[in-house]
């Protein structure tokens, strides 16, 4: 049976996340109330993607980008001490199954590292998954950690079994395949990408993989960010569109089901059946009958990788 999904695109209220957690609980309403069982947000959503590392230099902005890292790092997501509550509230609350973006904060070991991770919470309100990503791109190597395999895992959920991938790791074609050897229906995609180029990339996954592909990244402007941004107006320009979102839901096969939504800050809604994933995988299954393992073979980890081991 069909299941109705939404894909948020709203800005969220930049480097504060106690007020982008309200905004989120706000578009959950908005969205259960059309009808949605699945609510997705973008790439590091919570407070919001770190734009700022695309523009400023490494030398002469040394003084600004730690100025910015520090403000990110204070309004980071700490999943020990449950910042994720108002959320898992209101997914008990409306049965839905979200799925969002979030700059986190290991609070276990060093205190300070970032991570650009995606969580996965059940429409019971239980965090299902967590899965930090594998390689930043490029500059994002200054602001988060490299993350491990122990959450590149898929899950069940009423609309059917989801995995994510962030970003650029949807290049990567060792973790696609390890998501598609899991019995995958759902292949969510928190970006901050777009273009003609990504839908390219999300179309090959759904043809690849047979599976639904959903890809999301933040509608914003120049104007989005706050008054107190430290050279907001030297940086980005209040009209210019810094992102333009282009949410998108791809159909098992490649066919566009939804979308894109370009420069439009709300939600795209659409619907979704897991029907369609066993009938395009009859002619073409990667992790099945289309698969060669008397010659290929591959090898996951997922022990979560830790700076230190305590023996008491």
């Amino acid at each position: 049976m069909p299941a109705k999904i939404a894909v948020v695109q709203k800005p969220p209220v930049f480097l504060d996340r106690e007020a982008t957690i309200a905004r989120a609980v706000e578009a959950i309403d908005e969205a259960a109330d059309a009808g949605a069982t699945l609510v997705i947000f973008p790439e590091a959503w919570i407070p919001g993607y770190p734009t700022w590392v695309w523009r400023l230099k490494p030398g002469t902005d040394m003084a600004l980008s730690s100025e910015l890292h520090a403000r990110l790092r204070s309004n980071a997501v700490d999943i020990e001490r449950d910042d994720l509550e108002p959320l898992q509230q209101a997914a008990s609350q409306r049965a839905v199954t979200i799925v969002v973006g979030l700059n986190e904060i290991d609070s276990r070991f060093s205190g300070t590292t970032l991570f650009n991770t995606v969580v996965v919470i059940g429409p019971d309100g239980t965090l299902q998954n967590r899965h930090r990503k594998l390689m930043p791109t490029n500059p994002e190597r200054m602001v988060w950690g490299t993350g491990d395999a122990s959450g590149l895992r898929v899950v069940d959920t009423p609309v059917g079994r989801l995995g994510c991938l962030i970003c650029w790791e949807s290049y990567m074609p060792l973790a696609r395949y390890a998501l598609y050897a899991q019995n995958i229906d759902i292949l969510v995609n928190p970006t901050w990408d777009n273009g003609e180029l990504c839908l390219a990339t999300l179309r090959h996954i759904a043809r690849e993989g047979g599976c639904w592909v959903i890809g999301t990244a933040t509608a914003m402007q120049g104007s989005d960010l706050p008054a107190d941004f430290p050279d907001r107006d030297r940086l980005f320009k209040a009209e210019e569109w810094i992102n333009d979102g282009d949410a998108v839901v791809v159909k098992p096969g490649g066919a566009i089901a939804a979308g894109p939504l370009n420069r439009d800050k709300g939600i795209l809604f659409a619907e979704i059946d897991r029907e369609a994933v066993g009938r395009a995988r009859r002619s073409l299954d990667v992790a099945g009958h289309y698969s060669r393992p008397d010659i290929f073979s591959l090898s996951i980890s997922r022990k979560p990788l830790t700076p230190v081991a305590f023996t008491d």
